[in-house]
């Protein structure tokens, strides 16, 4: 492997330009103004897997490309699939960049601009690992395959349309993530488990029009406050959640899991510290990483409803709305979940309002066997890339992909996460550690080389 290595540090500036280059591209998914640019971030990768001498493609969905390529087969050893996406969140607030979110800038390390760890900074370690293999050896022991979209964060609706199609094409043994974290700085990790995401918007509405509140306030029921009232009943004091049977799938922690989620290096103080919050809030009964991690969740993510401007206005606004959703855990269904909200919010809705639930993408939770040998590859090439052996962990998000290429192809997953809580995904200052890019290259080399020793 030294020579691998030797090439990778030779080669790591000209990695970190590739880099720089795609972050570059503003490929915000879910602005239709931003459609060719998303397109030139697909074209990107493609040319770039191209170059490198991959059989690539570029695949045409209801929405975004999907980039797919592979490497030649190897008879007797396993196929890995790495799943990534090149589209990123929208930069705003604009205001709160210190540089420009597609004028990627080193700063202290790291390299901040949209899109640097959430996905585009993870996903190319497997791309420049798998270059560096064909530069050196010409060949790898294993065969690799590329899934990248351009709609992971928007739902990936073009892609869960492509996978039953293209199953066979996309045939695999265990499929390959990096669009998480470590643990903690220094500290890498594989995660074993993910929540699920059931989103809606409720709408209340109440007159026809906005009106005078003194004229008509105590006489007409306020929107806004019926829908203080019905969110205010979906979760209790204690943190637990108030729509009937939620709880009822829920697959509790093994004592085995919380036993080790306590031997973690966790400061609960100084990652209150790093939040800048007095107090942790949750769930009665569990730890602040079993209620990250394993629990589920209600939260409210967005209120609009009656007058917004500077002063004061007396007014009884005719709607108000709600953006809210549940994560989820293993064996939770978002359609029962929804079904059994759907009830309570017609048993809660105050008289004299209306109300209206839309519902938007959901996925479950899962878990995957921590006990197989493509997680003790895994966890050999991480300590390889990393000098520290990793722990195993759950996470809070969610990657609604990971269920459907489970179903369809029947792998396991890994999901190695090179990048930190503190990267700000979905913020202003999203950065990514260049030292953990090139760890994370030089694990993914290690991996390949892990992989292709177990025999199929």
């Amino acid at each position: 492997m030294k020579d691998l290595e030797s090439y990778l540090d030779r080669s790591l500036p000209k990695f970190q330009e590739d880099l720089f280059a795609l972050l570059r591209i503003p490929s915000v998914s879910t602005h239709p103004d931003s459609k060719a640019d998303v397109r030139r971030a697909a074209e990107w990768v493609l040319n770039d897997l191209v170059s490198m001498g991959l059989s690539a493609e570029l695949w045409e969905t209801t929405g975004h490309p999907v980039i797919f390529a592979e490497t030649p087969p190897v008879p007797g050893r396993p196929i890995a699939l790495v799943y990534g996406h090149y589209d990123v969140q929208p930069p705003d607030p604009l205001g709160e960049w210190t540089s420009p979110p597609f004028d990627p800038t080193v700063r202290n390390g790291n390299v901040y601009a949209r899109g640097a760890t959430d996905d585009k900074g993870q996903m190319l370690t497997h791309v420049k690992s798998v270059q560096t293999w064909l530069n050196c050896r010409k060949s790898l022991p294993l065969q690799v395959k590329f899934l990248i979209e351009g709609e992971e964060e928007i739902g990936s609706d073009g892609l869960f349309g492509l996978i039953p199609q293209r199953k066979d094409r996309l045939a695999c043994d265990v499929v390959v993530i990096s669009d998480t974290s470590q643990f903690a700085p220094g500290q890498p990790a594989i995660t074993y488990g993910l929540r699920g995401l059931v989103y809606f918007e409720l709408t209340v509405s109440g007159p026809l029009q906005d009106l005078h509140s003194g004229t008509f306030g105590g006489a007409v029921m306020n929107p806004l406050i019926a829908l203080s009232r019905l969110l205010h009943g979906l979760v209790d004091d204690k943190g637990t959640i108030q729509v009937p049977g939620f709880y009822d799938d829920v697959v509790p922690l093994r004592a085995q899991e919380r036993a080790e989620f306590a031997t973690l290096p966790f400061d609960e103080a100084a990652w209150m510290g790093r939040l800048g919050i007095p107090a942790v809030h949750g769930e009665t009964g569990y730890t602040t990483l079993e209620r990250r991690w394993a629990r589920p969740t209600f939260d409210v993510h967005g209120l609009t409803g009656g007058y917004q401007g500077p002063g004061k206005k007396t007014v009884l606004p005719a709607r108000g709305s709600a953006k809210f959703s549940f994560r989820l855990v293993p064996n939770q269904s978002p359609q029962k979940i929804e079904d059994a909200l759907r009830d309570k919010l017609a048993r809660d809705c105050p008289t004299g309002v209306r109300w209206e639930l839309q519902a938007y993408h959901g996925n479950r939770g899962i878990t995957v066997p921590f006990d197989s040998p493509y997680v003790a590859a895994a966890s050999q090439a991480i300590e390889l890339g990393f000098g520290k052996r990793p722990v195993l962990v759950r996470e809070g998000g969610s990657i609604p992909i990971v269920n459907a290429l489970h179903d369809h192809l029947h792998a396991d997953t890994l999901l190695l996460g090179w990048g930190l809580d503190d990267d700000n995904t979905h913020s202003p200052n999203e950065k990514f550690c260049l030292a953990d890019f090139a760890h994370g290259i030089r694990a993914s080399l290690h991996l390949w080389d892990q992989l292709g020793r177990i025999e199929r």
